[in-house]
């Protein structure tokens, strides 16, 4: 993993990215749209997931708009983002769910969620990409174990621009979906404002992108079938595959 991926455990900058930064992530409702729809298409019965990464747990908490009796395992390295979460979903799931302060990034998280698996889905959203190629492999391979004969794993995820101008498209459209955002709000920051703090955040550094069609190659190499980027926007991604049956 990054060596700057613990800035994600400070209260101040996890509350910064769910109070901003999130819900200003382009083309957001579409994305779960998606996602539950894949989901409803391939595993017509969940009745339990796993959200990896979980953050306030917003991909977890769509699954449970759909499947309000599966039970849920919301997994998060950052204590603030678990108690993010604990506090946006578990009033209105009670029983269904568990919470694990856990960090990923280490093999023996395996040890610790392998009591609740196999599970029906994995999902996880702008997560993985803190973790280094080879690390990314590794999980990629834990989750096939995790999962159920014909489960299914996506990831909505940060990926590496193909070149610099379809980079340079993202930016822009990031910091113009920022300043919408906080315009929606009544928030008084200029776009240069918005534009300086985007460039300068303090977790930049911990990304490490690989591009969406070498993912997709890793989750074919270990097994998954079909396989495919279901959703892009230049440096946004949504891609994944299946266990098969047999």
């Amino acid at each position: 993993m990054s060596q700057n991926y613990q800035v994600w455990t400070t209260a101040d900058l996890a509350q910064k990215y769910l109070s901003g930064v999130r819900s200003a992530i382009p083309l957001a409702k579409e994305q779960i749209e998606i996602i539950l729809r894949i989901i409803q298409a391939t595993r017509p019965q969940v009745n339990n997931f796993l959200d990896l990464g979980c953050g306030d747990g917003i991909l977890g908490q769509a699954i449970l708009s759909q499947y309000p009796n599966s039970q849920g395992v919301f997994l998060d390295f950052s204590e603030a983002m678990i108690e993010a979460a604990k506090s946006k979903i578990a009033d209105n799931y009670q029983g269904n769910l568990e919470f694990i302060n856990q960090d990923y990034g280490l093999p023996e998280w395996v040890n610790i969620i392998h009591r609740k698996a196999p599970f029906d889905v994995v999902v996880s959203g702008f997560s993985i990409h803190h973790q280094t190629d080879i690390r990314k492999q590794e999980i990629y391979q834990e989750i096939y174990q995790l999962l159920k004969p014909g489960g299914l794993f996506l990831n909505l995820e940060h990926v590496a621009p193909p070149s610099r101008l379809i980079g340079q498209l993202f930016d822009e459209l990031f910091v113009d979906s920022l300043y919408a955002f906080h315009q929606s709000q009544d928030k008084n920051k200029s776009r240069e404002e918005i534009n300086h703090q985007y460039y300068n955040r303090p977790d930049k550094e911990a990304n490490i992108l690989a591009p969406v069609e070498t993912q997709c190659d890793w989750l074919r190499k270990i097994g998954f079938i079909h396989v495919d980027c279901f959703l892009k926007l230049f440096e946004l991604a949504l891609f994944g595959g299946i266990k098969p049956e047999v």
